[in-house]
């Protein structure tokens, strides 16, 4: 009986021993990584970080298929470059300005959107996606095919240079971490377990009198807010806000990430994010088709690890600690 017991805590242990590890190392690595890596390249690697980290929160604990965050990552660098640079916000104004409309704009997405399932709720967020990739095409504002260029970074609570590349990248680093504790912080929220039972049987949800809908609504808002923060951040930061933000190619390729890294996990959308980014930036000189070669690890992830690169690690290890259970 206690050797059952001990099998049965074994898993877990080992699964919360992993997700303390890597934790503790990306905490480091994050601290100490412009001393050795171009900041701004790092940058990028947050703000999509956050960005598949906010995908995620509706596709790995709602079970709900987005194909238009890109909507809510480019419409809210279009909102927070265009507050910076022609109405003059601060930087903290201007990050707001985007988050509000991601927000917002998300809210009657979902509302549309949620009211169907699988595919006809993917194909609806894409339809809804292109209407403001068209929007963002031919309004004045936007800049059409030249995007919203030399976006004013300013300073962060008027203290600190952001015109200085490792400030801002220590600022969008404190951004990320805020935005994936409140992933966790509602993923191990009462209201995160109600995702999970909805990802699981919708229909036992409802008959336990929950209203299902609301619960996806909520996800999916504040999904499209954390996307729109990430974009934001990535309009400042790189002081461009472009049709590439808000392309269909955009959603195509965070949900790439998400995939790859393992979704239904905190840290999966973050190692996916960071193997994407940093293969697109060492493949960008080869002269190789990046696509095409992403495409082939994509789909050798597939054939080899289903449930992406670090779920298919978390899955092994509880499994080998299974297997041998300590006397």
């Amino acid at each position: 009986m206690a050797n059952f017991a001990v099998a049965e805590k074994a898993p877990a242990r080992s699964a919360a021993s992993l997700k303390g590890a890597l934790l503790i190392l990306l905490i480091a690595a994050a601290l100490v990584a412009p001393s050795f890596v171009y900041p701004l390249f790092l940058v990028k690697i947050l703000c999509f970080v956050l960005f598949a980290s906010a995908l995620n929160l509706v596709l790995g604990y709602a079970g709900l298929l987005s194909f238009g965050h890109a909507a809510f990552f480019g419409g809210a660098a279009y909102i927070a470059a265009h507050s910076a640079k022609v109405w003059g916000f601060p930087f903290e104004l201007a990050i707001l300005s985007g988050v509000i409309f991601s927000t917002v704009l998300g809210f009657f997405f979902g509302a549309l959107a949620i009211r169907r399932h699988g595919i006809y709720f993917a194909m609806i967020t894409l339809a809804l996606a292109q209407m403001v990739y068209f929007l963002a095409v031919q309004m004045p504002f936007t800049g059409g095919e030249d995007g919203i260029q030399a976006v004013p970074r300013g300073t962060f609570l008027g203290l600190v240079n952001l015109g200085d590349t490792t400030s801002m990248y220590y600022v969008v680093l404190g951004f990320t971490a805020f935005g994936l504790f409140v992933i966790w912080r509602t993923v191990h929220s009462p209201f995160g377990h109600v995702l999970a039972a909805i990802r699981e049987n919708e229909q036992r949800a409802t008959s336990l009198g929950l209203n299902v809908e609301r619960y996806k609504l909520i996800a999916y808002t504040l999904s499209a807010a954390l996307s729109g923060l990430a974009g934001s951040l990535k309009a400042i930061a790189f002081q461009l806000a472009s049709l590439a933000d808000v392309t269909w190619h955009m959603s195509g390729e965070v949900i790439l990430m998400t995939l790859l890294g393992g979704m239904g996990t905190l840290i999966g959308p973050v190692v996916g994010a960071t193997f994407v980014v940093g293969l697109e930036h060492y493949l960008s000189t080869s002269g190789l088709p990046i696509t095409f070669i992403i495409g082939l690890v994509f789909i050798a992830c597939v054939m080899v690890a289903r449930r992406g690169l670090y779920g298919e690690l978390r899955a092994r290890l509880a499994s080998r600690a299974a297997a041998s259970p300590k006397e």
